[in-house]
Parts: structure tokens; sequence; C-alpha cells
């Protein structure tokens, strides 16, 4: 799907030390009344994270000093998907879905991208069996 001259809006936010990332993040979104968006930038660092690895049902949880790498995502009324890349003191990096418990250590600096000219819904796909976005 393809939106052309479609108003995009930027909302810009800073969550401080405890505050869970993935509620921030939900929580702007809901106030924003846009109906589809996606996580621009973010750059911060967390105390602990919960992330489901790729091809894993149970979370990982890391309670240490972590930089986030990198966070990504698509956003919608029906919920979001987002992936975070974290790093510890040692420089390895730690990825997959970031669940709940992701709690900011120092700050996490936020871009989301929101607008209402098109609609993200999430449907549980038959094939994978998670809710993935549907553009139908």
């Amino acid at each position: 799907m393809e939106w052309t001259g479609a108003e995009t809006r930027l909302i810009a936010l800073r969550l401080s030390p405890g505050e869970d990332l993935r509620a921030g993040i939900e929580a702007a979104f809901a106030a924003s009344g846009a109906t589809a968006g996606f996580l621009a930038a973010c750059v911060g660092s967390l105390a602990e994270v919960a992330i489901r690895p790729a091809g894993e049902d149970a979370p990982l949880t890391l309670a240490e000093p972590l930089e986030i790498v990198s966070l990504s995502g698509t956003l919608s009324p029906d919920g979001v998907h987002l992936h975070i890349a974290v790093a510890g003191a040692d420089g390895r990096m730690t990825g997959g879905h970031l669940l709940p418990g992701a709690l900011v250590r120092t700050t996490a600096e936020l871009v989301l991208a929101v607008t209402e000219a098109a609609l993200f819904r999430r449907a549980t796909d038959p094939a994978t069996g998670w809710k993935e976005l549907d553009l139908g």
C-alpha cells in the first residue's frame, strides 16, 4: 500500500528513569489519535529489558545497564509491533520483540511518525499464528 501526499505528524517524547519503554510508546500513540504510525528514532538506555527472541515463546529478561542500539516498529490502534536491539557493557548485542517491562535507565528519546491518512490493523495470520500487520 502507498499513501501519497498523506499528512504525517512527528511526536517527540522523552521517557524518564523507571518508565516502561513500550508502555510509553503505546500511550503516546494512543493519545495522538492517529490510525497508523511507525517509530522514526530512539536513543537511550535501559536498566532492564524483556524481549522475545526469534523463534522462542519464552521471554528473555536482562537486568543490567543497556544501551538501546536500535528500536523499530509499526504502531496501530490494535497494538504495536516493536523490535529492539540492546548492548551491554561488553558491547554484545541482544535483540528481539520488545515486551512490557523494559525500564528506562537514564533516558529514552523517541520520535514517532503518525498519520490518520492510513489505517494499520493487526489480525491473527493463520500461517504464523501471530497478530501481523493487515493492510487489507
